[in-house]
């Protein structure tokens, strides 16, 4: 499934791999999950337990893409590079109403 394809579904889990202090001066996307990139190792099991889609998120898709790699090399059967926050945020109200 495509990120589009999977934002529509509305079953998926969101994860922000952001400084927690990039959330509070940038923005945050209600209900995501905060694990910061330096924590997504530490928390590979509480992330590879996950059932449904998982959509990975930043400020711009870099550091998204490298946990995403990370992941998929542990094992992640469905996860996606949402990109940068702002990008995903419109891209969920588009898809799914507002937040």
């Amino acid at each position: 499934m495509s990120l589009t394809e999977v934002i529509k579904s509305g079953n998926y889990e969101l994860i922000d791999v952001r400084e927690p202090m990039e959330l509070e001066m940038d923005g945050n996307i209600e209900g995501a999950t905060n694990i910061p990139l330096g924590e997504v190792e530490d928390r590979k099991e509480e992330i590879l337990s996950i059932e449904k889609p998982v959509i990975l998120f930043c400020r711009s898709g870099n550091r998204s893409g490298k946990a995403l790699e990370y992941l998929n090399s542990q094992g992640l059967k469905d996860g996606h590079n949402g990109g940068g926050w702002a990008e995903l945020k419109a891209n969920l109200e588009a898809n799914q109403g507002t937040f």
